[in-house]
C-alpha cells in the first residue's frame, strides 16, 4: 500500500517534545491510584469510614482524567509525529506494533495470575483482539485485563486517521479555534443526549466503587479476577455508563480535539506558554466533577483543560521553557507509560493472590501493599520497555533507512 496520508504542519513534526512524554507518566500515576484502590481488595480497611472518605476524595475522575489525557494526547503525538510520505500501510503497522505486544504479554499475565479458564472464550478472546469494548457486557468489557479498554478506543483511533486526517489538514489555519469549539459543542451535546435518553444512574453520586465481598478476611481475588467473575453468563452495564466512558466511538472525538490543537501549535497559533492559568482551570474543571452526572464527570468537564494543558506543554517545549518535566528520568518514565499503564492489574493480582489474600490490613497495610505493586510494577514496565517494545519498534517498525532513537528526549507515540 502506497497511499499517503497529507498534513502539512508549519512546525517540524521532527521537533522534541520532551515535556508532553514526562507529563504521560503522571497520567499513568493518577490511573494507578484508583486502581489501587479500587482493585487491592485489602480488608477490612476497603469496608471502614476511612476508605470511604478517601475514596470520595479520590474518586473515579482521577483515573478517569488520565485516560481522557491519554486520548486528547493520542491525537496529538500522531499528527505531530507523522511523517510526510509515509504510507497507511507503515502507519498502521507501526501502531499495532506499538499496541498490541505489551498488551498480549499483560494479558498473558493476567491469565496466569487470575486462572482465566481459556475453555470459554467470552472471556478473553474479545479482550486480546480489543474489540470487547464495543458491547455492554462486563463479561467482555471487564475481562481480563482492565485497563484494556482503553485500547479498543485507541485502535479506532488509529484506523479512523488516515482516513479523516486528510480533511483535518483541509480545515484553514485561522479556523481550527473555531473548530476545536465546534467539536467540543458536539461532545457536550452528545453526552447530554446519553444523559437523558440512555438508561442510567442520574444522580451525581460515584459509581466506580469497590465490589466488596463478605467477611473482614482478605480475598485471594479481586471480583474481576476471581473464578466467580469469569463463570458469569452475562453481567449487564449501564448503558449511559457504557455510552459515555467505554464506548469507543463516544470517544473518537476526544481524539481529534488532539489532532486539532496539534495544528493549532503547528500553526503558531497557540501562544501560551504560562502555565499556571491552565493548570488553575484544571483544578476548577476537576472540582465541577463532583457535582455533575456520571455522564459528565468521566470526561466532558476536564477536555478543554486538558487539551489546553498538552498544547501549552508543547509550545513550552518548542520554546526551550521546559525545565523539570524535560529532564531525561521524566522523559524514561514516561516512555515507560504505557507499560506500567498495562501491567499494574496483573501484578495487583499476583500480589493478591500470593501475600494479601486470606490476612487483614489497615490503612497502613494497604499503603504497604501498594507501595508493593507500584514498585513491581515499575520493574516489570522497564523491562517490557527494554526488552520488548524497543526491540520490537526498532526491528519492525521503522524504516531501515531511519535511525532508531525510541530512547531520544523526542516525544515518543506510544499511546
Amino acid at each position: 500500500m502506497t497511499t499517503s496520508v497529507t498534513i502539512d504542519l508549519a512546525v517540524s513534526p521532527r521537533s522534541r517534545l520532551p515535556s508532553l512524554t514526562g507529563a504521560r507518566w503522571w497520567a499513568a500515576v493518577a490511573v494507578f491510584v484508583l486502581h489501587a484502590l479500587v482493585f487491592l481488595p485489602v480488608y477490612p480497611f476497603q469496608k471502614s469510614d476511612l476508605f470511604r472518605t478517601i475514596h470520595w476524595l479520590v474518586p473515579m475522575q482521577l483515573g478517569a482524567a488520565g485516560v481522557t489525557f491519554f486520548f486528547v494526547l493520542s491525537g496529538f503525538v500522531i499528527c505531530w509525529s507523522y511523517r510526510q510520505g509515509d504510507s497507511i500501510g507503515n502507519f498502521y503497522r507501526k501502531r499495532i506494533l506499538k499496541i498490541y505486544p505489551t498488551h498480549i504479554l499483560a494479558a498473558a499475565v493476567f491469565v496466569l495470575a487470575a486462572s482465566v479458564p481459556l475453555m470459554r472464550l467470552v472471556v478473553w478472546l474479545p479482550n486480546l483482539v480489543l474489540v470487547h469494548t464495543w458491547v455492554p457486557k462486563s463479561t467482555t468489557v471487564g475481562g481480563l485485563n482492565v485497563p484494556s479498554w482503553s485500547l479498543c478506543a485507541e485502535m479506532l483511533f488509529y484506523l479512523s486517521f488516515p482516513v479523516l486526517a486528510p480533511f483535518v489538514a483541509r480545515i484553514p489555519a485561522a479556523r481550527i479555534g473555531w473548530a476545536i469549539a465546534g467539536l467540543f459543542v458536539a461532545i457536550l451535546l452528545l453526552h447530554t443526549a446519553f444523559y437523558i435518553w440512555a438508561d442510567g444512574p442520574k444522580g451525581i453520586a460515584n459509581a466506580f466503587a469497590p465490589r466488596l465481598l463478605p467477611g473482614d478476611d482478605s480475598p485471594e481475588f479481586e471480583i474481576h479476577s476471581s473464578p466467580a467473575w469469569f463463570a458469569r453468563e452475562n453481567i449487564p452495564v449501564s448503558p449511559s455508563y457504557w455510552l459515555s466512558y467505554t464506548f469507543p466511538l463516544s470517544r473518537l472525538p476526544e481524539f481529534y480535539l488532539g489532532v486539532l490543537v496539534a495544528r493549532l501549535v503547528a500553526e503558531n497559533r497557540w501562544r501560551n506558554t504560562r502555565m499556571a492559568p491552565v493548570l488553575a482551570s484544571l483544578c476548577v474543571a476537576y472540582a465541577a466533577t463532583w457535582v455533575v452526572p456520571v455522564n459528565y464527570k468521566m470526561s466532558v468537564l476536564m477536555l478543554l483543560p486538558m487539551t489546553a494543558l498538552i498544547a501549552t506543554v508543547a509550545m513550552r517545549d518548542i520554546r526551550g521553557a521546559s525545565r523539570w518535566s524535560a529532564t531525561p528520568r521524566m522523559v524514561w518514565l514516561g516512555n515507560v507509560s504505557y507499560a506500567f499503564y498495562m501491567i499494574q492489574f496483573p501484578v495487583m493480582a499476583i500480589v493478591t493472590r500470593v501475600f494479601i489474600g486470606g490476612n487483614r490490613y489497615s490503612a497502613t497495610g494497604w499503603l504497604a501493599w501498594t507501595a508493593v505493586v507500584f514498585a513491581l510494577s515499575l520493574i516489570a514496565a522497564a523491562a517490557i520497555y527494554r526488552w520488548v517494545d524497543m526491540p520490537i519498534m526498532t526491528r519492525w517498525a521503522r524504516p531501515k533507512s531511519q535511525e532508531v532513537a525510541l530512547h531520544s528526549s523526542r516525544v515518543d507515540p506510544a499511546r
